[in-house]
Formats: structure tokens, C-alpha cells, sequence
């Protein structure tokens, strides 16, 4: 099934966006350039470790876009309730639209989304039915970059040899 396109007109959500992406270009730049690449230079590391770091980096923000442009499961504004199912199915109070049960209605987006998980402005999206893989990966590739970073800030303190150069 092919993911429909989401945006939410949110500003709170566009500047936790904002910081992430700041965020990222930071580490994307000065982590390279201040450990990543002097310590190439002089032989400490390989070109994989320099590799692995901007393959998670790329995993990191594209699965960042994916999760905040990804419909989280929106209900269609006339849905059509098979028979056998309008039992399990209810009004929602707010926006007065049938929805199944587990689904939620968000305040901030204005709308129902199937089985919400919740509201993230980080991705400046809803957590729902049909984007909650894509938020899972988010968090594990998130996870795993700044783990990487951190294990490279270690050796970079503890573990290589200090650099020969001076290095800003």
C-alpha cells in the first residue's frame, strides 16, 4: 500500500522539526570534521567508520522525513462502514465523524487518526495506524547514530592516539 503525503500546519512542530534538523546538520559537519576525519588522516580509523557514520546519518534523517510526511492513518471524511462493523464503531464528540474504536481524535492536528498513539512535535505528525513503523525506525536509527557518537567521542577522548596535528 503506498503511503499518502501528511502535512500539518503546526508551528510548535515545524520548530521542534527546525531544532532536529540544526541539530543534525551540527553533528553532520563538526563530528566529522573534529573526529572523524583527522583521525582518518593519521591512520586511527578507517574509511568504514567514517562511512558508517554518514550511512546512519542518512538512515536518521530520511527516516525522520518519512515519519513526519507519512499519513498516520486519517480518517476520509465520509467513511464507509461495512454492515458487520457499525458496531464497532462510535461518534467522535469533537468533530462529529463515525470512527472505529481506538482511534482518537487529535486536538492539534483536528481530526480522527486510527488506533493514535499520540501526537509527536518532533515529527511535527500524529502516531498512528499506518506511520507507527516508520516512527519505530525513527527511534532505532536515532538510537543508533547517537550511539555511534558516542562511542566515537570515547575513543576520540580515551582510546586513540592523541592527533599529531593541531586540529580547531
Amino acid at each position: 500500500m503506498r503511503q499518502r503525503i501528511h502535512f500539518v500546519v503546526d508551528p510548535q512542530g515545524w520548530c521542534c522539526m527546525g531544532l532536529i534538523i540544526l541539530v543534525w546538520l551540527y553533528n553532520t559537519i563538526f563530528i566529522p570534521k573534529v573526529i572523524l576525519f583527522p583521525h582518518y588522516e593519521e591512520g586511527n580509523i578507517s574509511v568504514v567508520a567514517v562511512l558508517c557514520y554518514y550511512f546512519c546519518s542518512l538512515f536518521c534523517i530520511a527516516s525522520l522525513f518519512r515519519a513526519s510526511v507519512a499519513d498516520p492513518g486519517k480518517l476520509p471524511e465520509n467513511p464507509k462502514i461495512p454492515i458487520t462493523e457499525r458496531e464497532h464503531w462510535e461518534l467522535c464528540n469533537k468533530c462529529n465523524m463515525m470512527r472505529p474504536k481506538r482511534s482518537h481524535h487529535c486536538s492539534r492536528c483536528g481530526h480522527c487518526v486510527r488506533r493514535m498513539d499520540h501526537h509527536c512535535p518532533w515529527i511535527n505528525n500524529c502516531v498512528g495506524e499506518d506511520n507507527h513503523w516508520l516512527f519505530l525506525q525513527l527511534c532505532f536509527y536515532t538510537q543508533i547514530l547517537s550511539s555511534y557518537t558516542l562511542i566515537l567521542d570515547f575513543c576520540h577522548y580515551y582510546y586513540f592516539l592523541p592527533l599529531k596535528k593541531e586540529n580547531w
